[in-house]
């Protein structure tokens, strides 16, 4: 069976921007410009044609970020030697999270630079992207110096930057699920 296209209508309207609630069709994530571990700009471009796992986190999460994390590894693991499947994971507190913090971070967490960009920015952008791209979020806020994302929501992106799943990052069913749908994902044509 084919996976489900989402679009803003699909989601509980707490998760979407009052801009797009009523959107019902033809939502993709929008264009962005982050910056991976290696100091290096990332873009749609970069995950043109690629199924991918966005996820936000920050590296001085104690509680839900680091199982996350381990998660994502497990899932990178599975499709090791598939150039089609890749991941982004946006810092939510990118004033800490420098590209030296990600580098270590990185490392310490099996990241393989190929496959996994773990990425800070500027901190609206990166909010706008979890409030009107992805839809990660309830709380409603401005991506000013108060405001903070704390999500444990994967989220697949398919080859056409749309959303294709919503997944609890931190649950095990949910990453095996998570594994079979990119499978289906890759299937279907």
């Amino acid at each position: 069976m084919p996976l489900p296209i989402y679009n803003p209508s699909h989601f509980n309207p707490e998760l979407v921007d009052k801009s797009l609630q009523d959107k019902t069709e033809y939502h993709t994530v929008s264009d962005f410009s982050l910056i991976n571990q290696n100091g290096d700009t990332i873009t749609q471009e970069t995950y043109k044609d690629k199924i991918y796992v966005t996820d936000f986190f920050f590296t001085s999460c104690g509680t839900i970020c680091p199982v996350m994390t381990d998660n994502i590894a497990k899932i990178q693991k599975e499709f090791l030697n598939d150039a089609d499947i890749m991941f982004l994971s946006l810092s939510v507190t990118p004033e800490i999270d420098s590209v030296s913090v990600l580098r270590a971070y990185a490392n310490n967490k099996g990241v393989i630079d190929s496959k996994w960009n773990v990425t800070t920015g500027d901190k609206k952008h990166i909010y706008n992207l979890a409030r009107k791209s992805y839809f990660a979020v309830v709380e409603r806020g401005d991506g000013g110096l108060q405001d903070f994302i704390h999500t444990p929501n994967f989220i697949l992106i398919d080859k056409e930057k749309q959303i294709r799943g919503i997944y609890d990052g931190t649950n095990d069913e949910d990453i095996k699920r998570i594994i079979s749908d990119i499978k289906t994902l890759k299937s279907s044509k």
